[in-house]
């Protein structure tokens, strides 16, 4: 009970940590998103590039595609510029991640402290949105750490290995069990943060780490499609082509997970670092793949989302 208490607690703050430093992010760069979306989108390249500088602004890629629904509805961009966006939104996300794999738990309380004392002083202003942000950052770490506390004691566990033990057989269920996980959690970054996790405790392979990272990228499409409910067809239309980058990226990736788990093992000497770096791998290749026939993408969109015959 005291190692269910204290994961159920760390992933609490782990998420609840996402949350406040993706909110105090957006409230310092929202009215800065408003004008680059605006204005610099006018190829589907700068569109891909003003996608991935606002998702590092905003620390959430799912946030960036739930604006850029509301964009599309409003009739302010062309689905050709949507697209551009979450091209640059799936390689924005890398950054977080990046982060989080890092071993910056010492730096947890100082940053909650420091986040506290800023939010107070600055209230709503740029010191305290801030702060907000600081408040969120040490709580996502606060939150990692006591879940590596709690779940170390498993890694003896019987019912735990022979549970992982059926993802490791399969890489097509370690994908969907990704997909899962983050469709749950609605935070494709925190879903990947909790992968580092599983692979540092050594409770999960790298490659099996890999498969659940694909799964990830297709589970946070989950909020995009739910954002577009009720919207225009062109908002539908952006939430599948969100759905149909990772979905191809994780059939186009998927068989060749070991071949790729033999590649990143090189590039970086702990499993956390190698996970991350594959997720930066998966998500850059899959957007460069799209960005030079974008057009061409828009159209197959098309093809399950038809547009409104008048």
């Amino acid at each position: 009970m005291l190692i269910i208490a204290g994961a159920l607690t760390g992933l609490y703050l782990l998420l609840r940590g996402m949350q406040i430093m993706k909110s105090g992010l957006e409230k310092m760069s929202r009215e800065k998103m408003r004008r680059v979306l605006s204005n610099l989108t006018s190829t589907p390249a700068a569109a891909s590039i003003t996608g991935t500088i606002l998702t590092m602004l905003a620390q959430s890629s799912t946030a960036i595609s739930v604006l850029t629904i509301g964009f599309i509805n409003a009739g302010l961009l062309s689905l050709d510029q949507a697209v551009g966006i979450i091209l640059g939104a799936n390689v924005g996300t890398c950054v977080t991640v990046q982060v989080i794999s890092f071993d910056l738990f010492k730096l947890a309380l100082p940053a909650v402290a420091v986040g506290a004392t800023l939010r107070v002083i600055g209230q709503n202003r740029t010191a305290g949105q801030l702060g907000q942000s600081l408040f969120g950052f040490g709580l996502v770490f606060c939150g990692l750490w006591l879940m590596a506390t709690a779940l170390a004691p498993l890694k003896e566990a019987p019912w735990l290995r022979e549970i992982l033990l059926t993802l490791h057989g399969s890489p097509l269920r370690a994908v969907l069990a990704g997909t899962l996980v983050t469709a749950l959690l609605h935070s494709s970054a925190a879903a990947t943060g909790i992968v580092m996790l599983l692979s540092e405790q050594q409770l999960v392979s790298l490659p099996t780490a890999l498969a659940l990272v694909l799964g990830n990228n297709v589970g946070t499409c989950v909020t995009a499609v739910l954002a577009s409910l009720g919207g225009s067809r062109a908002g539908k239309q952006v939430a599948a082509a969100h759905v149909l980058l990772n979905l191809l990226g994780a059939i186009l990736f998927l068989p060749f997970i070991q071949p790729l788990s033999t590649l990143v093992a090189f590039t970086a000497d702990n499993l956390p670092r190698q996970v991350a770096n594959a997720h930066t791998f998966f998500n850059i290749t899959s957007s460069l793949a799209v960005l030079p026939v974008v057009h061409f993408f828009t159209r197959l969109v098309k093809l399950f989302v038809p547009d409104l015959r008048s």
